[in-house]
């Protein structure tokens, strides 16, 4: 129950004399403050408050602390010890006492806070703020919350049930409060029965019989409790079901008949209904599967079938002896579904996915991606044709093919160790000088082998470190054959550029003429790459261009990788430079060619596995003639810009020297560096 109780409170002047102070009440059983309803609140800037009660013979004490120094310091909403604390009321108390006390007699706070407060508040009836000090001073009481029960010289409830004079009237029982500070009994009507257990009459009998639902085909009739109700008559054609008297169910012999009918009705009509379904179902699968085989035919056409198979034809079908045509349910399949979990990587030319095959052969599916059908079919035929003619342990190995997708797709062995990319720059794994030397040597003579070892010489194109793999021991294995193109004798190769900028000839950018040449310039790239760790293209710096300046001004161990190269391999490390500083050469007639390049990394290879100190080799100048002109000054800096075309910009040594340092600080390393 809920009653009205007086504040505490306890008020000084401003020298700090005490003018007023109140706060203790006394409460005693059967009625306890309420743990659970209240709260104990203390309120003022110089204030500390206390609690003393009773549980039984138990002394309980408790309180908390309030200060502030101003209103402006107050907490407005929060009463958690600045101008405001609030405890929770331990269980059970009786007989509560209050006592403030201050620290300083309100002296230091007297002109906005005089007095302290303290009181027990039902919760949600007090919420604090800045103005609560005046309010306080102007109420006197507050609702709180108060337990009661039936005190009967503290019998038990076996005790008091039986006794006259109990409290609990007929058809009702004694229980003891489930929480353990109660200090005597409440009483509660009996299963099935109602009311007010301690009215004179006390509880009466529930009628069920007011619902109508309960016997909805007989006359309802209530029963005292234990029971509650029965059915006593069906109604005329039904009968009680047997198992209990409180439901009726039809009773007629027509009852069975027209179950049997309704039986036989409802299963014609289901193996009616499911011979109809099945008939639509069959008709549908073979018009899905008509159209499938014509969007499959389509597709084949589409994706350059056709295409491949004159190619074939004028080939006499000898290039694609160990080549398997796979279905779209095998690669669907190998690939999940061609989850997202399965991707290895993307390029410009598709998505590479990992596959396994029926017979656990992993392999890599690469699926062409892009918008006009007719260039992404002429490409995907360019590769087939191309790798199938290409049978080098350098170059990654074609197993199949697939034409029945929207987009075409071809099978690859699976190569375990990633893109030399990964390796250098996002230090996949650790390369030493050594190694990238076996991997440059590896590509230059797949790329040789591409440009003069086959009877149709192919031009890569788009030769990057990210197209060149890493097998298990590190073999390398040049991939990606989507922009490469056949060279047939006399055939003029003027055509659109396509390639990775970083990478790209300045020659071919500028002329459209595709040459061998071009692969020889992006290999040179690469061999910057594996030499300085940096990449090729970065904030519209070119490493190329930066190289070349590096060579012509003697300032080569400014961009070196300093993790590779050291005082056992720096002679080996400036050879490798020279021959990528032809490779770089503008005009290309002045390039070498790859099989020039494979066999001088061969040499050089070959002559630090016998010498590993190396040899002295002394740097010479050689003038570099560039398509837009000649320099002729003592010193220029290689202009760079997003196609690492090159340009004079600025002359003078220092001037180079310092747009150099410049480039070389914003030109990030692949680990991070």
């Amino acid at each position: 129950m809920q009653i009205s109780k007086r504040i505490g409170r306890d008020c000084y002047d401003e020298e700090g004399n005490e003018t007023s102070t109140a706060g203790t009440f006394s409460l005693g059983p059967p009625n306890t403050i309420s743990d659970t309803q209240n709260k104990f609140y203390a309120v003022g800037c110089d204030t500390y408050a206390t609690m003393e009660g009773f549980r039984g013979e138990e002394k309980v004490i408790t309180g908390c602390i309030s200060v502030c120094n101003s209103l402006s310091s107050v907490n407005k909403n929060s009463c958690s010890g600045i101008g405001c604390c609030q405890i929770n009321i331990p269980s059970g108390l009786t007989n509560l006492t209050f006592e403030l006390r201050s620290f300083y007699n309100h002296k230091n706070v007297s002109e906005f806070n005089p007095c302290s407060y303290a009181f027990i508040a039902e919760q949600g009836r007090f919420n604090f703020s800045s103005s609560s000090f005046e309010q306080l001073n102007g109420i006197e009481r507050l609702p709180m919350v108060l337990n009661w029960a039936i005190v009967n010289d503290a019998d038990p409830c076996d005790e008091t049930q039986n006794r006259k004079g109990s409290a609990c009237k007929a058809n009702s029982k004694c229980f003891n409060p489930a929480i353990n500070e109660s200090v005597g009994y409440l009483c509660q009507c009996l299963p099935g029965y109602e009311g007010n257990p301690y009215h004179p009459d006390g509880c009466t009998d529930i009628d069920e019989c007011k619902d109508p639902n309960l016997c909805q085909k007989g006359q309802c009739l209530n029963l005292l409790p234990p029971q509650n109700y029965t059915c006593s008559s069906c109604h005329k054609g039904y009968k009680h079901d047997g198992t209990n008297d409180k439901s009726c169910i039809k009773d007629d012999l027509e009852r069975s008949s027209k179950i049997v009918l309704l039986l036989i009705v409802s299963l014609g009509v289901s193996m009616g209904l499911l011979v109809f379904f099945l008939g639509i179902s069959w008709i549908c699968w073979g018009m899905k599967k008509r159209e499938f085989i014509k969007q499959k035919e389509k597709y084949f056409k589409e994706n350059g079938g056709l295409l491949l198979l004159q190619q074939l034809a004028s080939d006499n079908g000898s290039s694609m002896k160990t080549t398997k045509i796979f279905t779209a349910d095998e690669l669907e399949r190998a690939t999940n579904n061609y989850h997202e979990s399965r991707i290895l990587g993307e390029g410009g030319n598709g998505t590479v996915y990992k596959g396994i095959l029926p017979d656990d052969t992993v392999v890599a599916i690469k699926k062409s991606k892009g918008t006009s059908a007719m260039t992404q079919s002429d490409q995907f035929v360019n590769e087939v044709i191309i790798l199938s003619q290409i049978n080098h342990i350098n170059v990654v190995k074609l197993l199949g093919c697939c034409f029945e997708t929207e987009v075409p797709l071809l099978v690859y062995e699976f190569i375990t160790h990633g893109t030399l990319y990964e390796h250098i720059h996002k230090r996949r794994s650790p390369l030493p000088f050594e190694l990238r030397m076996k991997i440059a040597t590896q590509s230059a003579e797949a790329l040789s082998h591409l440009h003069s070892s086959i009877s149709t010489p192919i031009i890569h194109r788009d030769v990057k470190t990210a197209n060149i793999l890493l097998a298990n021991d590190y073999t390398a294995k040049v991939s990606d054959f989507g922009a490469s193109r056949l060279v047939h004798s006399g055939t003029d190769m003027q055509t659109l550029v396509l390639g990775t900028f970083g990478y790209l000839d300045p020659e071919y950018l500028q002329s459209n003429q595709l040459t061998e040449k071009s692969d020889v310039y992006s290999f040179g790239v690469v061999l910057v790459e594996l030499i300085t760790s940096k990449v090729p293209l970065s904030k519209d710096r070119c490493l190329a261009s930066i190289f070349v300046v590096s060579m012509e001004e003697d300032w080569l161990d400014q961009i070196l990788d300093d993790d590779i190269v050291n005082d056992g391999n720096i002679e080996t490390v400036k050879k490798v430079a020279h021959l990528a500083k032809r490779c770089l050469m503008v005009k290309g007639e002045e390039r070498p060619t790859m099989k020039e390049v494979a066999k001088e990394l061969e040499e050089i290879m070959s002559v630090t596995a016998k010498h590993p100190w190396g040899f002295n080799a002394s740097f010479y100048r050689e003038e570099t003639e560039y398509l837009l002109g000649s320099l002729n000054s003592d010193g220029y800096v290689v202009g760079v810009g997003d196609d690492c075309s090159s340009s004079g910009l600025t002359s003078g040594t220092a001037n180079a020297y310092d747009s150099m340092q410049k480039q070389l600080q914003l030109m990030p390393y692949g680990g991070g560096r």
